[in-house]
């Protein structure tokens, strides 16, 4: 009986050791749904290459910078810039911020349509003046609105394309009303996920015309596995990953 007791004291140990291990081994990451496949990929690699498991829980890139401002922060946030309202909450580490890879507004046509000239910022600018009529995401629904809000300033041209821009509630209804030649041009991001059959994608908008976004990766103050956080950070951000990110149309950060 003794020795039975001591064997099952030694395996309740080892039970629980695993158990810890396995707790240990995981963290969670916050991330925006744009880039979900590219992240899906990502994280493959991570976890065979390190074991630990990541957790993932997406949202739009306007809800996760709300959940980050909200205080539910996970142990690793990837958030689109701006995020102003995320840092004032002190749930993210202001020094962890590391930028992983930069996303670009892309402009498309309908399948077969003639592709307009994007080469230079005027010739981006007397492409939307020209243009019929516009549509994008509504900026308080998606990033890429916010986004094409910020390039219509910086190209000067926000007053006189005010009246034919249409915004709806996400980047399938976007791609659709161009497919079916509802809408003459559509701004959305330049990434492998628009790929309507019924669009050509003209290409990304040079930066002088749309400034890149950031996709920036945050530590949360309550993590509690640093250590394995910060190699998803650098993970992300690593020139080993690059291929990835260039196959889904997403510029790496280095």
């Amino acid at each position: 009986m003794k020795y039975l007791l001591s064997s099952v004291a030694v395996v309740a140990l080892a039970l629980s050791i695993s158990s810890t291990a396995r707790a240990q081994s995981e963290i969670t990451l916050l991330s925006p749904d744009p880039i979900k496949a590219t992240i899906e990929k990502l994280l493959e690699g991570f976890e065979a290459k390190t074991g630990t498991q990541v957790k993932v829980t997406y949202g739009t890139g306007v809800s996760t910078r709300k959940t980050v401002a909200s205080g539910q922060a996970l142990d690793v946030s990837l958030l689109f810039a701006p995020f102003a309202e995320a840092l004032k909450t002190g749930n993210i580490v202001p020094g962890s911020a590391t930028v992983i890879a930069r996303l670009r507004l892309a402009l498309a046509v309908q399948k077969g349509a003639r592709k307009p000239d994007i080469s230079t910022p005027e010739a981006v600018k007397r492409t939307l003046l020209h243009a019929k009529s516009i549509i994008s995401v509504d900026p308080t629904q998606g990033s890429v609105g916010g986004i094409a809000l910020l390039a219509l300033e910086k190209l000067g041209i926000t007053d006189q394309v005010k009246a034919k821009i249409t915004w709806v509630q996400n980047g399938g209804l976007v791609q659709d009303s161009v497919a079916k030649g509802e809408t003459e041009i559509a701004l959305g991001p330049y990434l492998s996920d628009m790929r309507n059959p019924g669009l050509d994608v003209v290409g990304a908008l040079p930066p002088e015309a749309s400034t890149p976004v950031d996709i920036t990766g945050f530590l949360s103050t309550s993590v509690k596995d640093s250590k394995a956080a910060k190699a998803l950070l650098a993970y992300l951000s690593s020139h080993e990953v690059a291929p990835i990110y260039e196959a889904a149309k997403i510029f790496p950060a280095h």
